[in-house]
C-alpha cells in the first residue's frame, strides 16, 4: 500500500523551507525506490513545529517537525513511513495538545486535505451546507445565519444576518458578493490560511451568501503580497467552476453564482470595505462617505455584501449543521468560534481556534505556552498594531 507524505504548501511552511523538504523527500522516494507519494497539504498552524511532515500510518497520521532538508534522509533511515520514533517525532498529529484542545468548525479541514482536491473536500462534509442553501429559499438561508449569531470576524463584529438580510431585502437588477481577503494587520494570517489550506470553503460560503441574498456574481480582494494564495484560490475557482459548483447553475439547481480573484496593489487602507469596493472598481483606494451603506450602494452602485474571509469561511458549517448547533459555542453575543491568532515572543505561534470565552492570559500562557525566551510576560498586543496594548497578564 503506497504510503502518504504530507507536506504542506502554506506561505508559513514555505518560508522556513518547504519546498526544500519536498525535494529530499522526493529524492529519497527515488533513490531508495520507496512506495510513497507527496501529498501538498495546507499547514496544520503549528507554526513552531514548521516544516511539519506528517506520514499516514494504520494508527493515524505521525507528525514530525520541525523539518529541515538534511534532516529527511535520518528520517527514513530511523523508519518515518512507519512511524517510528525520531527526535523530531511529535506522535499522533491529532494528540498534540495545541491541535487536541481546539474547536475546529472552520478550520476543521486546514491541513487534513490537498486544498486544491475536490473529492477530499467533499469526503470531509464539503458541500452539503450548499446543497441544503439550494434547496431553501433565500429568505430561509438568511434566517439561518442570523439565528447562528455569526458576526463578522473582521473586526467591526456586525451581525453577519443583519446584513445579508439589508442585501436580500434590496432592490436592484444586480447584487453581488464582495469577500474582503485584504488581510494587512501585522501577524495576521487566519485569513490566508483559509484560502491556501481549505479554498473551497470559501467558495462554498461565498455561494451560500450568493444564494441567500439573491446575487449572481463574487470577488476576492486579495492583498498582492498573497502570491501563493492567488495561486491557489485561482485555481480553486476554476476546478469549482468546471465541477458545477460555480457557474449558471450551481450543482445543477438553476441558480446562478460565479466569482472571480482579483489582486489590490498592497494600501493598508483597502481593508477598509468602502475603500476596498472603491478599487475594485478601479479608483483610488480612499474611504467613502456613509451613508449609503454598501449593503443598499455597495460595488458598482448596487447592493452588495461585504464579508471578511472567516465569516464566509463559517458559513458553510451553520447550513450543514445548523444554527443551533453553532450558536451552542461562544457566550454572550458572540457565537461560534474564532481563530486566534499568537505570534511573536510566544513558545507557540500559530492559529488556535476555539469558541468565545478565554481569558487572554489562557491564551499566552496556556496556548502559548508563555515566552519563547521564558522571560515573563510584560504586555501582549491585542487586535494589531492600531489597537490596544495590555500589560501584565492574569491567567
Amino acid at each position: 500500500m503506497t504510503t502518504r507524505i504530507f507536506i504542506p504548501r502554506d506561505s508559513a511552511a514555505l518560508a522556513v523551507g518547504a519546498e526544500r523538504v519536498v525535494q529530499a523527500v522526493q529524492a529519497e522516494i527515488d533513490s531508495r525506490r520507496l512506495d510513497a507519494v507527496i501529498v501538498r497539504n495546507g499547514s496544520r498552524g503549528m507554526h513552531w513545529l514548521e516544516v511539519l511532515v506528517e506520514v499516514e500510518t494504520p494508527h493515524g497520521r505521525i507528525a514530525y517537525g520541525p523539518v529541515s532538508a538534511k534532516d529527511v534522509s535520518g528520517l527514513l533511515s530511523a523508519g518515518m513511513l512507519d512511524g517510528m520514533p525520531h527526535p523530531l517525532c511529535q506522535g499522533l498529529t491529532e494528540e498534540i495538545p495545541f491541535l487536541k484542545n481546539q474547536t475546529r468548525l472552520t478550520f476543521s479541514r486546514c491541513g487534513i486535505t490537498d486544498p486544491l482536491s475536490l473529492d477530499d473536500y467533499r469526503s470531509l462534509g464539503g458541500l452539503v451546507g450548499l446543497e441544503r442553501a439550494l434547496a431553501m429559499t433565500g429568505a430561509d438561508v438568511v434566517k439561518e445565519v442570523t439565528e447562528s449569531g455569526l458576526r463578522g470576524r473582521g473586526g467591526a463584529g456586525f451581525p453577519t444576518g443583519i446584513k445579508w438580510k439589508t442585501v436580500h431585502d434590496a432592490a436592484g437588477p444586480q447584487k453581488y458578493i464582495v469577500c474582503n481577503a485584504d488581510e494587512g494587520d501585522s501577524a495576521t494570517f487566519a485569513d490566508r490560511m483559509i484560502m491556501e489550506g481549505d479554498p473551497f470553503v470559501l467558495i462554498e460560503g461565498m455561494a451560500i451568501a450568493g444564494i441567500a441574498v439573491g446575487a449572481t456574481k463574487g470577488y476576492v480582494y486579495l492583498r498582492s503580497e498573497y502570491p501563493n494564495a492567488i495561486l491557489i484560490m485561482n485555481e480553486a475557482v476554476e476546478i469549482a467552476r468546471n465541477a458545477g459548483v460555480l457557474g449558471s447553475s450551481v450543482l445543477g439547481s438553476g441558480k446562478a453564482f460565479d466569482m472571480e480573484i482579483r489582486a489590490g496593489a498592497g494600501a493598508y487602507v483597502c481593508g477598509e470595505e468602502t475603500a476596498l469596493l472603491n478599487s475594485l472598481e478601479g479608483k483610488r483606494g480612499i474611504v467613502r462617505a456613509k451613508p449609503p451603506l454598501p449593503a443598499l450602494q455597495g460595488f458598482l452602485g448596487r447592493p452588495t455584501v461585504v464579508n471578511n474571509v472567516i465569516s464566509l469561511a463559517s458559513v458553510p458549517v451553520i447550513m450543514e449543521k445548523g444554527a443551533e448547533f453553532y450558536k451552542n459555542f461562544g457566550m454572550g453575543r458572540s457565537r461560534g468560534t474564532i481563530p486566534i491568532q499568537i505570534a511573536g515572543n510566544v513558545k507557540h505561534g500559530g492559529l488556535y481556534e476555539v469558541a468565545f470565552g478565554l481569558t487572554l492570559g489562557e491564551i499566552v500562557e496556556g496556548i502559548g505556552g508563555g515566552t519563547a525566551t521564558g522571560r515573563p510576560v510584560k504586555a501582549a498586543q491585542v487586535g494589531g498594531p492600531a489597537r490596544r496594548l495590555f500589560p501584565g497578564l492574569a491567567v
